[in-house]
């Protein structure tokens, strides 16, 4: 399997060549040259498989210059009962007839993040270790990958990460599970600015050659490509848990904000898997629902981002759309390159009036958006009806997917984190705080460590290099607070 860039500046590479990487060198992402096409046959060759062994089937054909018994390694070491709570690792529970909840949010952080950042921990410190290398990982969070992939990068050798997250607009747990983090290869900035301020300084370092070839910098966001590999597996495993046979089909329901999580799910589509519907659900942040429904793509502005109570999604800039768009323009790269082009100089593109609008259907997709009162009423409802506490971002999934499921086929709606994280709109919607799991109980009153700065990608380099080159050795401003 060799990997190519979206925008084309990129010669074919091996799966390792591109893990640690981020942003290929001309700016795009990674994507496969070809996905893997999955028969009928094959498809129901899997479907008794346990996870890590469904895992290694798919994941082996992405990445196919690790040895497979290495790869099988790593994968029985990631997937196991002691990290997300069960040997199902990804439980399906049924809510009524034909409508299903996955859940993903048994991991170490309680977010759907941990299924593939565990693995990327693992994957990582192997391929670092086995070149005798280091990586400086930069990353961006509006709230839940910035805590999985600290604790799944925690006292790693080789590995530092800096995580870049808005000042102030994440829940105080997401801020809490983070900042209280006092490991010393483990740096969290805080940005004055939202989450797509943020986004566009680790892509502004990313592209710095100089910069980026001297400190070794990788990436832990969803445009990492071993992130999306890694969750396709849960759409499959997912499939044979509703399903008799591989003749049916089903759809799932997605909270979305940087196209990640649902990325996968169009792969696993792409790759054979009888998927009828990806709904898309948004919340008030609705560039990708105003894309789908008009083919107009366009960025907000820091100004227009509004601030949720599904923070992790108040996202206006979607990094994995790029791939989605690839995919669309028939691998297009030139054509790809014009359109971000644009979007990197903060403009916008309209393909209503072109040819790929009216491929659109093909792919599956459709969506739509969500808000505070429909997410509070959702759980509310949710919690009625069938005794189950949803969190605000699994609730906007779900709500949009029940607007758009259709009769006799089967809903499957991915929860991404627990309701223990978003502990104020759940007491709004139901009354009670919801259950935290053990371990959880006094997380807000620990000392936070963490450094603010201004929207400057030149004063994160400058951080960052400061730790990098005297490692250990803590910078006269950084911030030691108690909440």
């Amino acid at each position: 399997m060799r990997y190519l860039s979206t925008r084309g500046g990129m010669s074919p590479k091996t799966f390792t060549e591109i893990l640690l990487t981020g942003l290929a060198p001309d700016g795009g992402l990674a994507m496969p040259e070809t996905y893997p096409q999955i028969s009928p046959a094959t498809l129901e060759s899997w479907r008794a498989l346990d996870y890590p062994s469904l895992a290694f089937e798919i994941l082996s054909r992405f990445m196919d210059d690790i040895p497979a018994e290495d790869l099988r390694t790593l994968i029985n070491r990631t997937y196991t009962a002691d990290v997300f709570g069960s040997k199902d690792v990804t439980p399906v529970q049924i809510l009524e007839p034909d409508l299903y909840l996955l859940h993903l949010s048994n991991g170490p952080t309680l977010a759907f993040k941990d299924i593939a950042m565990q693995f990327l921990g693992n994957l990582f410190e192997y391929v670092l270790a086995k070149n005798g290398d280091e990586l400086n990982i930069l990353g961006a969070t509006s709230g839940d990958t910035g805590s999985s992939a600290e604790y799944a990068m925690r006292g790693k050798r080789g590995i530092r990460v800096f995580m870049l997250s808005p000042y102030g607009k994440m829940s105080t747990f997401q801020t809490a599970q983070m900042f209280s983090l006092q490991d010393e290869n483990i740096f969290n900035i805080a940005i004055e600015g939202v989450f797509d301020d943020c986004q566009d300084i680790v892509k502004t370092v990313s592209n710095d050659q100089t910069f980026k070839q001297k400190y070794k910098i990788g990436a832990v966001n969803s445009i990492n490509w071993a992130r999306v590999a890694a969750q396709i597996v849960y759409y499959f495993k997912a499939y044979f848990a509703v399903t008799r046979s591989s003749q049916e089909k089903i759809s799932f329901s997605v909270p979305s904000g940087n196209f990640g999580n649902i990325f996968a799910g169009h792969v696993a589509r792409m790759m054979g898997l009888p998927i009828r519907k990806l709904i898309l659900a948004t919340n008030e942040n609705d560039v990708l629902d105003e894309f789908f429904h008009t083919g107009l793509y366009r960025p907000r502005s820091t100004a227009e981002t509004r601030q949720t109570s599904s923070p992790s999604m108040d996202i206006s800039k979607a990094s994995n759309f790029e791939r989605f768009i690839f995919d669309l323009a028939g691998r297009d790269a030139a054509r790809v390159k014009e359109l971000w082009n644009s979007v990197d100089q903060g403009k916008s593109f309209d393909l209503s009036t072109t040819g790929l609008w009216a491929k659109i259907e093909d792919f599956g997709i459709v969506s739509g958006t969500s808000n505070h009162a429909a997410r509070i009423d959702t759980i509310r409802e949710t919690y009625r009806k069938f005794n189950a506490v949803i969190d605000t971002h699994t609730a906007d999934g779900l709500k949009v997917g029940l607007e758009l499921r259709e009769p006799g086929i089967p809903l499957i709606c991915l929860e991404t984190a627990l309701p223990a994280k978003f502990a104020d709109s759940i007491r709004e919607a139901v009354g009670f705080d919801p259950k935290r799991p053990a371990g959880y109980d006094n997380l807000e009153n620990l000392p936070q460590r963490f450094e603010r700065m201004a929207v400057d990608a030149t004063q994160v380099k400058q951080f960052m290099a400061s730790k990098i080159d005297t490692p250990n050795k803590a910078s006269a401003s950084e911030k030691l607070t108690k909440s």
